[in-house]
């Protein structure tokens, strides 16, 4: 694998050159703790020459004015060349992020390239209302692109969840600044290469690098940059609102969760604790939509508790290039010593027993591994039930009866996603309705319909993304009357 020497910014079409006295982050491999490249952090200035290089690109209609059938075509070819390049994305990914190379080939890089091929067919099967309650008008709805985007992309899912944002902002005729995370920019370097092959006009996606509060500060301050669409954790998100108001900036937040996992006694069992293991310990746990709060009923929870631990020692934890490992390494030192301290914590309370896991594997001299962890838990309001913890921790509690789980389910500060197990479809209408969170998988996990909104209540998010609210963020309603005949107009001021 050919690891790029150096990150720095795209813009109009151009990698900027590296400068000394640019301030450097380094690149770290989170299995091996190597250095393995340099960022070049773009500062305020930066910034503004990649948004003034899209609104340039913007203003000039090369593609804000091109047709469906143009930017469908575009759209499609990116697609066509994310899968031709997937092993050396999929590479670069697992170098960036720990996720073992089997789910980002398996799951995230085909997911990249069917966002460009959803908003692609999206685009072509559009339409816009006529209204005629008045029949002596025509009355219409133009859509038009909004301008130039500012996308902030996470460092957990980063080519899958940045082109989520990339596809449907283009598709719609916008020009970007794309910032990925610190953490997790060297997939991106493959991308921006592959655009112009496919036919895309320099200067409508740029890319910029750096820290939140460096480089996406920038962004949300951004005169030239009329929104901002993000994903990551609820604290920024607050931060990058509040900044992005103080210039009107339209803005969508796809925030934290600490999700619900409710297993009645009467669900398919197997299937349950398939996906239970599924939904908290893919992407080694690092997903804003994990099922970390495992909610099980009483008659089952001991049964399901066993099953559950043997099942969890059973989990490979290696190599993240091995295609048989199931959990690699965190992210970063911090995000290690962050699981590290929910376990501690879990250790000294009253209210909980650590099953399984909780300390780093022995087996590993190098790298940010943390054990699979299971604790069970008879308090909601202990902060392994109330944080997101972002690792492959899961909490297990009891309950006895809907009302309780229903309780427990909604006991949170986030609402992002919940996930119901059940055959008694009572129970489960009860739970769909009653659940306050933006997504509801009822016997199934981790399902994403890309025509429908995906978005959080409470503190996990504002705005949707997805099919129809996808379009509303990316692109603006201007509404067209004209007269079907002349009609009298007072003649103010004749005499």
């Amino acid at each position: 694998m050919n690891t790029p020497q150096t990150v720095t910014s795209y813009i109009n079409g151009e990698w900027v050159e590296p400068k000394k006295s640019t301030h450097q982050l380094p690149i770290i491999h989170p299995a091996n703790e190597a250095e393995v490249s340099i960022l070049y952090e773009a500062d305020a200035k930066e910034v503004k020459t990649a948004a003034k290089a899209a609104k340039k690109t913007f203003e000039s209609g090369l593609w804000s004015k091109a047709s469906v059938d143009d930017r469908k075509a575009v759209l499609l070819a990116i697609r066509d060349l994310i899968l031709e390049n997937q092993e050396e994305i999929a590479e670069l990914e697992v170098m960036n992020t720990g996720v073992p190379i089997a789910q980002v080939c398996g799951r995230q890089i085909p997911r990249s390239a069917m966002n460009f091929e959803f908003f692609a067919e999206f685009i072509s099967q559009a339409s816009s209302p006529v209204f005629d309650q008045n029949p002596d008008y025509i009355t219409y709805v133009r859509r038009e692109p909004v301008g130039v985007a500012g996308l902030i992309a996470p460092w957990n899912a980063p080519m899958a969840l940045a082109t989520m944002k990339v596809a449907g902002a283009i598709a719609f005729g916008n020009s970007c600044v794309l910032k990925p995370s610190e953490l997790t920019p060297l997939g991106f370097i493959p991308f921006m290469n592959l655009l112009s092959k496919a036919g895309l006009p320099d200067g409508v996606v740029n890319m910029v690098n750096g820290r939140g509060g460096v480089t996406g500060a920038a962004m949300t301050q951004e005169e030239d940059i009329d929104l901002i669409a993000f994903t990551g954790g609820t604290e920024t998100g607050r931060l990058i609102a509040s900044e992005a108001g103080k210039t009107l900036k339209k803005t969508v937040t796809e925030l934290g969760g600490k999700s619900a996992n409710i297993i009645f006694s009467d669900a398919d069992f197997e299937r349950a604790l398939d996906a239970a293991l599924v939904a908290i310990f893919s992407n080694n746990g690092q997903q804003c939509l994990a099922g970390s709060r495992i909610l099980v009923e009483k008659p089952i929870a001991k049964e399901f508790k066993k099953r559950f631990v043997e099942r969890v020692h059973n989990l490979k934890i290696g190599d993240p290039y091995d295609k048989n490992t199931e959990i690699g390494p965190l992210i970063s030192r911090n995000q290690n010593e962050r699981v590290a301290s929910f376990a501690d914590a879990a250790e000294q309370s009253k209210n909980t027993n650590i099953l399984c896991g909780g300390k780093r594997p022995k087996a590993f001299e190098k790298g940010y591994y943390f054990e699979p962890t299971v604790v069970e838990s008879s308090d909601n309001q202990s902060a392994i039930c109330q944080e997101e913890i972002f690792g492959p921790f899961a909490t297990i509690l009891e309950f006895e009866g809907i009302e309780e789980a229903l309780q427990i389910t909604n006991d949170s500060k986030f609402g992002l996603v919940s996930y119901v197990w059940s055959t008694d479809v009572r129970k489960i209408m009860k739970a769909q309705a009653d659940i306050r969170a933006g997504v509801v998988w009822v016997n199934t996990p981790l399902m994403r319909e890309l025509r429908a909104p995906f978005g959080g209540y409470k503190n996990s998010g504002i705005g949707r993304d997805g099919g129809e609210w996808s379009r509303n963020l990316f692109t603006e309603e201007k509404t067209v009357s004209i007269p079907l005949k002349d009609f009298p107009i007072a003649k103010l001021g004749e005499r």
